[in-house]
């Protein structure tokens, strides 16, 4: 069992870091969002200084980028302060965002609810799969995890980081912190 877990992680590093619906496959690298900005605030790379998410100018690619970098420095509820601030309201995106963060800041409830909410939006969105898998791993719920990874293939995410890390969630226990 432990030869087939090693090679299971073994194939699924490539995937390992993206997170929070990046498509990158690695973690975030830290930027002045993390490393200067006080909490609520946001590096603009325009201004060179820290502001406020809701700041005229910003967009909501820009957010979600510190979003996911709050969520990688532990700080959900600063990423949580950002979500506020979308302008594209409580789209399937901005709900997945906000359930991983809840989940993260310790509101288990929230954070299913906002995954409920943004699969009914689309239930294709493999990435809301993914992490509401990945909650459920935290649960032991190994069989409801097991229901949102055949979702995700029947999604067509066969091959994606999605797929992979909840995947890999269920087979090792360990879910991602981004």
């Amino acid at each position: 069992m432990r030869l087939h877990t090693a090679l299971l992680f073994s194939c699924l590093m490539p995937f390992a870091a993206l997170a929070a619906g990046s498509d990158d496959t690695e973690p975030p690298k830290p930027t002045e969002t993390t490393t200067v900005c006080e909490k609520g605030l946001i590096w603009d790379d325009r201004t060179e200084k820290c502001v406020e998410p809701v700041r005229e100018g910003l967009n909501d690619d820009q957010r979600f980028r510190a979003v996911r970098e709050l969520a990688y420095a532990g700080r959900p509820d600063d990423a949580l302060i950002v979500l506020a601030t979308m302008t594209e309201g409580d789209t399937d995106r901005v709900l997945t965002y906000r359930g991983f963060a809840l989940r993260k800041s310790g509101d288990i409830e929230g954070g299913i609810a906002a995954y409920e909410a943004a699969l009914a939006q689309n239930p294709d969105n493999i990435l809301a799969h993914s992490y509401f898998g990945q909650l459920l791993v935290e649960l032991d719920e190994l069989a409801l995890a097991r229901g949102h990874l055949e979702a995700i293939r029947k999604a067509g995410g066969q091959g994606t980081w999605a797929e992979a890390s909840l995947e890999r969630a269920i087979a090792t226990g360990v879910t991602y912190s981004f």
